[in-house]
């Protein structure tokens, strides 16, 4: 991955926040609130800033941007922005916070109207409305918030590029895992989650993109296996899950491999054949213009001729969060398209009782001219 500067990243930053601020001016509002702590992580506080936990941040419709962190340290280290203030300046209160440094900013904003987080609770809505009486506060659904989750559906180049790096490395753990099956090392669930902890640390990522999801053939028809992994052997005889995601720089990936030991039931081996095929016809309509909700119907069809039913969606975008917009299912917007610099994850799966579980997953760039998977994620047959 190139090795980005400070100059360089301060002007990713900077022009992510002035997309931002142009949104703020078209809609005639002074400036926007963002809250990162332990009640309600906020992924929108890193993608303006590149701060990652326990901050406000504020964003003016000129641009300019305060970060009040909690850990002072750590956002000089990591955040772009315009000016930083102490989070223990205002005892750790987002109230305080927020109004000081309104008050201390309010030129930067055209007008005194001022967007809140919109997952705010009510009490916590009143009470900001009653220490900011001389600001025009407000709480919308598809306000600033909603904006930016809109941003975030398009990768600019260094998150394609950090995603793409998570992607490297969880490939190479991936080949480790398969050399570890067949030389007799991974032996239990608990040996292949460990061995991706430590792979993913040793190659520099930041730490799992959720917690993975390790199934032998006794519990591999959940979809998400609880708990995620336990002492029971992997791989077992028959269908075995494995699902994991790695995190580099704040942007994870998201991949699901099969393992399929024989002797096989014919039931199985039918199983594996139709993820597969599911996969690459749905696949196939990861290209930029063409409706998202196809790619989620081409599955849904293939499995229902042979009277099967997938009971998740077929994929959705990843970046600072294992889940983001837009999501690959019959019940997204019908008029929605693949964009270039959108990745999602493409992974039809079938769950049995009886058979076990199969969910083939990979991530999926969508390019000018069609897609690149960016993934390496399969199904491995010993």
């Amino acid at each position: 991955m190139k090795d980005y500067t400070t100059d360089e990243l301060d002007q990713i930053y900077k022009a992510r926040r002035a997309r931002l601020a142009e949104y703020l001016r078209n809609n005639n509002t002074g400036a926007c609130v963002f809250i990162d702590n332990e009640e309600h992580r906020d992924p929108n506080v890193a993608y303006y800033c590149g701060h990652f936990y326990d901050a406000v941040l504020i964003i003016f419709s000129d641009g300019f941007t305060y970060l009040i962190p909690w850990d002072e340290n750590l956002a000089k280290q990591y955040g772009h922005y315009d000016k930083l203030i102490p989070y223990t300046k205002y005892k750790n209160n987002e109230i305080d916070a927020t109004k000081a440094v309104l008050n201390l900013g309010y030129t930067h904003g055209e007008n005194s109207k001022v967007e809140l987080p919109p997952y705010l609770t009510y009490l916590e809505y009143l009470k900001f409305v009653d220490a900011l009486s001389s600001y025009d506060c407000r709480n919308k659904e598809d306000g600033a918030h909603a904006f930016t989750v809109k941003c975030r559906m398009v990768k600019d180049e260094y998150e394609i590029e950090c995603t793409k790096e998570a992607a490297r490395i969880g490939d190479l753990i991936i080949d480790e895992i398969e050399a570890q099956i067949k030389d007799g090392r991974i032996k239990t669930e608990i040996d292949v989650a460990l061995l991706i902890e430590r792979k993913l640390r040793e190659n520099g990522c930041d730490r799992t993109g959720f917690d993975t999801l390790a199934a032998g053939p006794s519990r591999s028809f959940a979809i998400h296996a609880f708990p995620g992994y336990t002492g029971a052997e992997w791989p077992a005889q028959g269908l075995s899950i494995l699902d994991f995601g790695v995190v580099y720089k704040g942007y994870t990936s998201d991949t699901t491999v099969t393992v399929a030991k024989g002797p096989l039931t014919e039931e199985q081996t039918k199983q594996l054949e139709l993820v597969q095929k599911a996969y690459e016809e749905g696949l196939a309509l990861y290209l930029p213009g063409h409706k998202i909700i196809d790619a989620a119907k081409k599955v849904d069809s293939v499995f229902a001729k042979e009277k099967r039913k997938m009971p998740h969606t077929l994929g959705h975008a990843i970046g600072l969060e294992i889940h983001e917009a837009p999501r690959v299912s019959i019940r997204t917007d019908a008029e929605m398209v693949f964009k270039p610099g959108m990745i999602l994850t493409c992974e039809p799966g079938l769950y049995d009782v009886e058979i076990g579980g199969c969910r083939l997953e990979n991530d999926v760039l969508i390019t000018e001219t069609g897609h690149e998977v960016i993934t390496n994620s399969r199904i491995i047959y010993l």
